[in-house]
């Protein structure tokens, strides 16, 4: 027996004891190291797989369970060079002399001799750094290895040229104000054209340095009064940033909302698409992807597409290959169409003419006023002018006739309509009211009793010949073994209608005869069985029952004339048809 066998006690005691542990009424169980398990923790992820040979559950089999890893800052350093040689070395680069790669993988400038044969200016061999081994975050974090003193040579470019550009303009704001001066001492002196330049120059530089002049002077920063909490003396807060406007990545704080790229500083989705379109918070951003959208994208797409479809059908077109090309089919197709529509809208108001444009429409119609004033209260009556007449049929309506209380058509059963009231399918029927209904009822309970009835009669001698038959058969011995005794009902109801049973056989000498017979008395031929009923005798003593082979005869000889193939008075033997 196994050693995992647990009896039906056994398992009850667990899982009661798991119940009380869930419910807090024991205490939770204890792994390897001592610590508690939840017992909310499902049985599929505590118990270890049988090959760890992991006796209690717990969650170390887990993928990176209790994982505390650090990524470290560790980068492929740039630029470092590592040794410096002093004449060339066999195997290294015959270009610049280094070690750690070769003539085909240098990255200077090609020498004219290289260092190979002159065996001067050997530069330094590169620092080979093993593989940095970065796990799921750290091979995806595209601030990995920035250095933020590499952006400070940016931003001292950027101050050196605005300092240059303030000193140009103040430089320009001194001359025009010298010559402003000199003109007003030498009095009315006409301007050179000279002059004029150096005006219309200045006069552009005027806002740049104002706000330069305001920026040396403080009027820029922004300060703001705040109060203590005693009531007294209040302090100033300089630098305050007031702005009007809210930051795309404050617009909505959801962390499954629309992402934002902080290095790019984009936002491609909408954060708020849930607000109104036309509201104004809505209206201020709507994601970055909507300037997709603007300018000249949509007529650069449609002139994409016009190419395609152009060489889907066979021209010679190419939007990458001939731009211009294109450009110039894609204009040349414009003008067509707009010449085509134009052809097809005045031929269009040439045979039919316009209306709209010949008599404007009465202004009774275009502003949908009436003169009729109707005034209605709280429970929506009419207090004041006429109500609106209601719409009549062209059928007659609510008229009752032959003593019906209920209209034709409100009655609908079996796919005929009647009256409701006594539930009549025979129009213009006199009324029976409730008198009708009950002996409708009697009637159908009638014709019910007696389904019922025949049903038990035929039952009752359907199992009187099953066992004359059985009692036959068992008289007969082995001759009658074999022999199956079929159902009048079933047989008459093969031979006059219904589905014929697929295990019927038929004589072929019997159905030949019949065929025979059939073909008689459509030619009006025969003795006393078909033809001449005149020939026939008064008294006759054969047999005249319809057999199976008979009815089979005259379905393979009756005409169809449901056939549209059999149409033997159209005179075309079915050509017409082809």
């Amino acid at each position: 027996m196994s050693s995992n066998f647990t009896s039906r006690e056994e398992r009850r005691r667990k899982e009661e004891l798991d119940e009380a542990r869930k419910a807090g009424l024991a205490p939770a169980e204890l792994d390897e190291d001592g610590n508690e398990i939840n017992p909310h923790i499902p049985q599929f992820m505590a118990a270890a797989p049988w090959y760890l040979n992991q006796n209690k559950p717990g969650l170390k089999h887990q993928k990176a369970f209790n994982l505390t890893a650090e990524e470290g800052g560790d980068w492929y350093k740039r630029g470092v060079k590592t040794f410096q040689a002093t004449k060339f070395r066999k195997g290294a680069c015959e270009n610049c002399g280094a070690m750690t790669h070769k003539k085909k993988d240098c990255v200077e400038r090609p020498r004219k001799m290289g260092a190979a044969k002159t065996g001067k200016n050997i530069a330094a061999d590169e620092l080979v750094q093993d593989q940095i081994a970065l796990g799921f975050d750290g091979k995806r974090d595209r601030y990995n290895g920035y250095d933020a003193e590499d952006y400070g040579r940016v931003v001292d470019r950027y101050e050196k040229a605005e300092a240059l550009k303030a000193e140009v303009a103040k430089r320009r704001e001194l001359e025009r104000a010298y010559r402003k001066a000199n003109r007003d001492t030498a009095g009315d002196v006409p301007k050179e054209d000279g002059d004029a330049s150096d005006d219309a120059s200045g006069s552009d530089s005027d806002d740049d340095a104002k706000a330069a002049d305001a920026d040396a002077e403080g009027f820029m920063e922004v300060k703001k009064r705040v109060r203590s909490a005693g009531g007294g003396a209040s302090m100033t807060v300089r630098n305050l940033r007031i702005r009007e406007d809210t930051a795309k990545y404050l617009r909505n704080l959801d962390l499954s909302s629309a992402y934002y790229d902080p290095k790019t500083r984009s936002m491609r989705e909408n954060p708020t698409p849930q607000d109104d379109p036309s509201s104004q918070f809505a209206l201020q951003f709507q994601g970055d992807n909507v300037t997709r959208k603007t300018g000249e994208t949509l007529g650069f797409e449609r002139l994409n597409r016009h190419a395609f479809d152009a060489y889907q059908k066979g021209q010679e077109i190419h939007m990458q290959a001939a731009p211009s090309q294109a450009e110039l089919l894609y204009k040349q197709f414009k003008e067509k169409k707009e010449a085509l529509s134009g052809v097809t809208k005045s031929a269009i108001l040439e045979k039919y003419g316009n209306a709209a444009a010949s008599e404007p429409a009465p202004e009774g119609l275009l502003l949908g006023q009436t003169e009729g004033y109707v005034e209605y209260d709280r429970a929506g009556r009419v207090i004041k002018g006429q109500e609106r007449a209601t719409a009549k049929s062209r059928y007659e309506e609510d008229v009752h006739e032959q003593n019906h209380t209920k209209v034709w058509g409100s009655f609908w059963q079996a796919g005929r309509w009647g009256y409701a009231c006594c539930r009549s399918f025979q129009k213009n029927s006199y009324c029976t009211g409730k008198k009708g209904l009950d002996a409708a009822d009697a009637a159908a309970d009638l014709m019910k009793e007696n389904l019922a009835a025949r049903e038990a009669a035929m039952e009752a001698r359907r199992g009187e010949e099953e066992e004359a038959a059985a009692r036959e058969a068992n008289e007969g011995g082995a001759d009658g073994m074999g022999k199956k005794t079929k159902n009048p009902f079933d047989a008459k109801k093969d031979v006059w209608g219904g589905d014929v049973a697929e295990d019927v056989q038929l004589d072929p000498k019997k159905l030949a005869e019949a065929l025979r017979r059939e073909d008689a008395r459509e030619r009006g031929e025969g003795g006393a069985e078909g033809g001449d009923e005149r020939k026939r005798g008064y008294n006759v003593s054969h047999e005249v029952d319809v057999t199976e082979e008979d009815m089979e005869a005259y379905r393979m000889k009756r005409q169809r004339k449901d056939d549209p193939m059999n149409a033997p008075d159209a005179g075309t033997d079915g050509y017409d048809l082809v």
